[in-house]
């Protein structure tokens, strides 16, 4: 059985008309809903859009970073219309000197929100009442998300069995990043790899990569066996001379299979 909506209920797509209204906003270009908004009108565009367009949720704020622009970071608030079934995001610009004003007014949860923002790439929230580390480890250095972070970090701790403790020590690695010198992985390097001389046929005992004369193989040789085999017939049971009298015995005594006779044809 199909199950229809209401006329009257609105589709993920749907954009209310009242955002039409909504000032000190300019359209983010993309396919989803968005605007672009100034840091100092941030405020204020978010209560009209909680309190006059019915977003009641604030879901996420998200960081990106464009190291390009002058204004390096976007800050992108995610919000939700429970009544109207509809999402849309609000872009902010910054760099790592000025901070975004806080939204922990409008929504208390965006007190954790802002700090993973912050941890992550270092953007100020002024206003936010902890603005601490929450994703990263006491002591950490840099911000792991910017794009001039290194993928390997500057510090890693182990346990250390001499000081019963976790230390911190300089990251060092124990193998470089491997480079390849060829496009397709599918057609092979042009040099060799260990254990690509078992793939050419060598000479019995020589040593790689001398190659074999491939087309003059011969056949080996039949070898005449040094001692003859101790069951030649089915007397010698390989058990000794008194169990092979016993064997020969019952082998002369065993009755001689009667050959099968053919079947009578019916009258």
């Amino acid at each position: 059985m199909a199950v229809s909506l209401a006329n009257h209920v609105p589709t993920y797509a749907d954009e209310p008309a009242s955002l039409a209204n909504l000032s000190r906003a300019r359209r983010h270009e993309g396919v989803e809903t968005a605007f672009d908004v100034d840091r100092d009108d941030l405020v204020e565009v978010m209560r009209s859009l909680r309190d006059e367009h019915e977003y009641q949720q604030l879901m996420e704020i998200a960081g990106v970073d464009y190291p390009e622009r002058p204004e390096r970071f976007e800050v992108v608030y995610c919000l939700l219309s429970l009544t109207k079934n509809h999402r849309l995001h609000i872009h902010v610009s910054t760099d790592e000197k000025t901070p975004v004003p806080s939204v922990t007014g409008l929504w208390p949860v965006a007190g954790w929100l802002e700090r993973e923002v912050y941890d992550m790439y270092g953007v100020g929230f002024a206003g936010n009442p902890d603005l601490r580390r929450i994703l990263t480890d006491y002591g950490f250095e840099g911000f792991p998300q910017r794009k001039d972070f290194p993928l390997t970090g500057y510090v890693e701790l182990r346990y250390s069995e001499a000081e019963k403790r976790v230390v911190y020590e300089p990251v060092s690695l124990a193998q470089d990043f491997r480079t390849f010198d060829f496009l397709m992985p599918w057609e092979g390097a042009e040099y060799r790899l260990p254990g690509d001389e078992k793939a050419t046929p060598e000479e019995p005992g020589a040593p790689s990569p001398v190659k074999a004369n491939v087309g003059a193989r011969t056949p080996n040789s039949k070898t005449p066996a040094e001692t003859p085999k101790t069951t030649e017939k089915p007397a010698d049971t390989g058990a000794g001379a008194e169990a092979n009298k016993a064997a020969a015995k019952k082998s002369k005594a065993a009755p001689k299979a009667k050959a099968p006779t053919k079947p009578r044809a019916k009258k």
